[in-house]
């Protein structure tokens, strides 16, 4: 099935040293390019991350620091990777909550403020879990009909980067209005309908300790728009504000945003306390 796309979208994959979005860095990125006019692009980098790669990494991906020395770090490639993922939508597995994430704060640590907001991010673990609810090997044996030991390596991010490629093609075409009989569970070849079904939580950063919640009024009823739509804003998700409105605690307590932006936060998550900061202080 040939993807109905009206921009560039852009499918990829990670392998890091670790999970941890701060203290970890990237060593593969992978990705496929897929022009509305059906081009592919396959590109497959190594990175140099800057710091030791752990043996079991090294173990679980083939890649070890002697692969990695002569190779460029991220700061070095992001501003090619910026400007090639500039305007596209972004697909990947498990990608809304590891490898966007991760993604964003290379960027950041690189100082580019790539603006994730503008991409579509459609996710085939997430549709995958609501429609089957399997892991990658068993999604590409159900939707491609085949092992993926039999097409592909284990934990290379260029391999997992293909097999999610033909399991989000698969996808559309198994739910597809021909295919699939019962109506709800119908996927739509659309990027927005995808980006969409994908979504998993009311995160306002990627770490998810800014969530979007229901503006309430003093009397406690939920604040609507002309429209009879709940109004949504940002609040806290962690500590002693949990719950509360954002815009609201860095009004009355300013040294809140200092604190947040000295400590042991993603830079994804000052970014946004940042923005909105911002956005508020235009509008006093």
């Amino acid at each position: 099935m040939k993807l109905n796309i009206q921009k560039p979208l852009v499918i990829f994959d990670l392998e890091t040293t670790g999970l941890d979005f701060c203290k970890d860095r990237v060593i593969q990125l992978s990705y496929i390019k897929v022009m509305p006019d059906g081009e592919e692009k396959r590109v497959n980098l190594t990175i140099n991350p800057l710091i030791p790669i752990p043996q079991f990494i090294t173990e679980l991906t083939g890649i070890s620091d002697a692969d990695v020395a002569d190779k460029p770090s991220f700061k070095e490639l992001a501003p090619q990777l910026a400007e090639e993922f500039k305007g596209c939508d972004l697909a990947g597995y498990n990608s809304n909550n590891f490898d966007i994430p991760m993604l964003c704060e290379e960027f950041l640590r690189a100082g580019i403020d790539f603006d994730f907001s503008k991409s579509r991010m459609i996710d085939a673990m997430a549709i995958f879990r609501k429609q089957e609810r399997r892991n990658l090997a068993a999604a590409y044996k159900f939707y491609c009909g085949r092992k993926m030991e039999e097409d592909f390596e284990a934990h290379r991010a260029d391999q997992d980067t293909e097999a999610t490629y033909r399991v989000l093609m698969g996808q559309l075409d198994k739910y597809s209005e021909e295919n699939e009989p019962e109506a709800e569970r119908r996927l739509v070849n659309d990027m927005q309908f995808l980006a969409d079904f994908s979504k998993q939580n009311d995160n306002v950063d990627f770490a998810g300790r800014i969530v979007w919640a229901e503006k309430k009024d003093a009397q406690g009823n939920v604040v609507k728009d002309k429209d009879g739509n709940a109004v949504k804003v940002e609040v806290f998700n962690f500590g002693k504000y949990k719950g509360q409105e954002v815009a609201i605690v860095l009004h009355n307590d300013p040294g809140y945003y200092s604190w947040m932006l000295q400590n042991d936060f993603t830079n994804n998550t000052k970014q946004v306390l940042t923005r909105i900061r911002l956005r508020e202080s235009r509008m006093m």
